[in-house]
């Protein structure tokens, strides 16, 4: 052995060593946790320590030095730490010619092969046996048509769905039932096995409604590129509810125009916009009269009507009752926002003439714990982080609570803000409960007739025991648990959480939320945290759903986007991806399962495999 060689790998040993002991004395630091791990869970839990421990130390140029010599670059030991740190030990003293006797061999430390059998044993628990061909599970969420479609579920079953996903967010406890008879049906025709997973809504913070704005009707000719028109509009004035099919805009009015209209009379109005407008009567009938126009028009609720022949003024009306629609309030960087309860509707700025009298936009907020919790400085996101503020200012002893809202950013420069739309304060240390009452009333239902429960809103261990309690009182103790990673404060106490799921025997798996998850780390973080949870989860031998806008494009679409396929090829390396409900949800079942299916042979979990490649065989010929 050169002199060279023999001090590289003393170099090595030297600075592998303490970080050995400091793994093995990491369990000290969680002693706590570890004493309450239901004894079948331990193996993992203790392996979940020893790796947090490995990763406090950056060890990339270590990494380097064993790659050199063709050694373990420590790359691939998430389900192993301390077998393959003694390993590596052993080895690096044998080539050093000494003799180590430093391995622990204990049945509750996880070797080379158990830390890949307890992850494969927990996941085949948690989600079902891995379907013929494919070892990366599939989870669809139902749409409301599932309850009433039996056709539709089977479909699902026949084209690869291994999980049925519920949201107890959507539809209630009688549709959910359909869905589950007809999974059952579905199953019993097909001889194929589905496992029923319940997703608990949680205390979503949701934006609340806004004031709507007047109806309005707006008709338009079609015109080709030379801004010709090629179809005029069709507009039938008519008395109220009275169906009209095809192209033709019914519009009510109050009195019986169509009653003295003729082919041939016009009809003459003046549009929201203060622009005069002549239709044609083209057709009559008892209850109506069609016009056509080849100029774009506006009309509201309470527009003068004039019926002519020739010049001769027969009839005088105006447009009847019109719904209602959503208003949205337009919000750019500057602007300033009141976040109110929700009670309060939400309305646009108001500005008077002289400005001095201004009033700032508002909407209300589902969740009043937001009102005690949140503090200047903060953070804050609406509706997938399209629009960014800070908040300025807190009234939370005043009769009417509110937070001082300054936008910082707006997507495209300005954007409009609805009701019902996601915030998020990725700052802000929420005191409540992840389980609401709605959610404990569900949850007796979903152990009834599901086989998982998905747990919202996870920020701390405290809300993983909580669940823990109810199932119990429910006598639920087969129930597995989904534990939904979706904010900061649950990717900061991951590790604390997934050791209070070990203290229950039944397994637990981890859904990696990335809609609300993005909006809270930073989307510029969210390829670096995902890949984080996937390492962690690996080490606690806990299974993995990816889930949230996989193949989205091609859901809603018909098209997936090239991002998005990438994306679902990346997917493969957790145990589970989930679909969301769309259109062509059939169309990307197919494709996801084809993709998932030819990714197997390259890739598992983070290690590249070495299948033969076509690309390398025909550079052969």
């Amino acid at each position: 052995m050169s002199q060279n060689f023999a001090l590289e790998i003393q170099s090595i040993i030297s600075r592998l060593q303490p970080i050995r002991l400091e793994v093995l004395q990491a369990e000290q630091h969680f002693r706590k946790e570890l004493d309450q791990v239901y004894p079948g869970n331990l193996q993992s839990a203790r392996n979940l320590v020893h790796y947090l421990s490995l990763r406090r130390h950056d060890i990339r140029e270590l990494q380097e030095d064993l790659g050199r010599l063709a050694l373990s670059s420590l790359g691939r030991l998430e389900s192993h730490v301390l077998a393959t740190l003694d390993a590596l030990m052993a080895l690096l003293h044998k080539l050093s010619g000494e003799n180590w006797d430093g391995r622990v061999i204990e049945e509750t430390f996880a070797d080379f092969d158990s830390g890949a059998v307890l992850l494969e044993k927990h996941t085949v628990e948690s989600l079902g046996e891995a379907p013929a061909g494919r070892n990366v599970r599939i989870m669809v969420t139902m749409p409301s048509a599932a309850a009433d479609d039996p056709r539709l579920v089977r479909n699902f079953l026949y084209r690869g769905m291994n999980i049925m996903r519920i949201n107890c967010a959507h539809d209630s406890s009688p549709e959910w039932l359909r869905m589950v008879e007809n999974l059952r049906a579905a199953q019993k025709e097909t001889g194929k096995a589905c496992k029923i997973a319940f997703d608990l809504a949680g205390p979503k913070l949701r934006t609340g409604p806004v004031s709507p704005s007047p109806g309005f009707i707006r008709w338009k000719p079609v015109r080709n590129q030379l801004g010709q028109v090629t179809r005029s509009a069709y507009i039938a004035f008519c008395s109220e509810n009275y169906p009209f099919g095809g192209d033709t805009i019914a519009i009510p009015v109050k009195g019986s125009i169509f009653r003295h209209a003729r082919a041939g009379y016009t009809i003459e109005l003046t549009d929201t916009r203060g622009r005069a407008r002549t239709l044609v009567v083209v057709e009559v009938d008892e209850s109506s009269c069609v016009c056509t126009n080849d100029r774009t028009g506006y009309v509201i609720q309470g527009t003068k009507l004039r019926l002519f022949r020739g010049k001769e003024l027969l009839y005088e009306d105006e447009v009847g009752g019109l719904p209602e629609v959503e208003h949205s309030i337009s919000l750019s960087a500057g602007d300033d926002l009141l976040l109110t309860p929700v009670e309060v509707p939400g309305k646009s700025a108001e500005y008077e003439e002289d400005e001095i009298d201004y009033r700032p936009a508002q909407i209300g907020c589902s969740l009043s714990a937001v009102f005690n919790d949140a503090n200047p400085g903060e953070r804050i996101f609406f509706d997938d982080g399209k629009i960014e503020g800070v908040i300025r200012a807190v009234h939370k002893e005043d009769v009417e609570p509110r937070l001082e809202v300054k936008i910082t950013n707006a997507a495209n420069g300005t954007a409009k803000l609805r009701a019902d739309k996601g915030v998020n304060l990725p700052d802000t240390k929420l005191r409540i409960s992840a389980l609401t009452p709605k959610d404990r009333e569900d949850l007796e239902f979903a152990t009834k007739y599901g086989d998982l429960v998905s747990l919202s809103f996870v920020r701390r261990p405290e809300d993983v025991a909580e669940l823990i309690r109810e199932l119990d009182l429910l006598g639920a103790t087969e129930t597995k648990i989904i534990l939904k990673i979706e904010n900061r404060a649950a990717v900061e106490a991951l590790p604390r959480i997934l050791l209070t799921a070990m203290s229950r025997p039944t397994v637990t798996t981890v859904m990696v939320a990335r809609g609300d998850l993005g909006v809270e780390i930073g989307f510029e973080r969210m390829a670096e945290i995902q890949e984080q949870i996937l390492w962690i989860c690996e080490a606690a031998h806990v299974p993995v759903i990816w889930a949230t806008q996989v193949l989205e494009s091609l859901v809603k679409r018909g098209l997936p986007s090239r991002a998005e396929v990438t994306d679902a090829a990346m997917s493969g390396r957790a145990e589970c991806v989930m679909l969301n409900k769309g259109p062509h949800i059939l169309l990307a079942l197919d494709f996801l399962c084809d993709v998932l299916l030819r990714m197997e042979s390259h890739q598992a979990k983070k290690s590249a495999l070495m299948r033969k490649l076509s690309v390398a065989e025909m550079a052969w010929k």
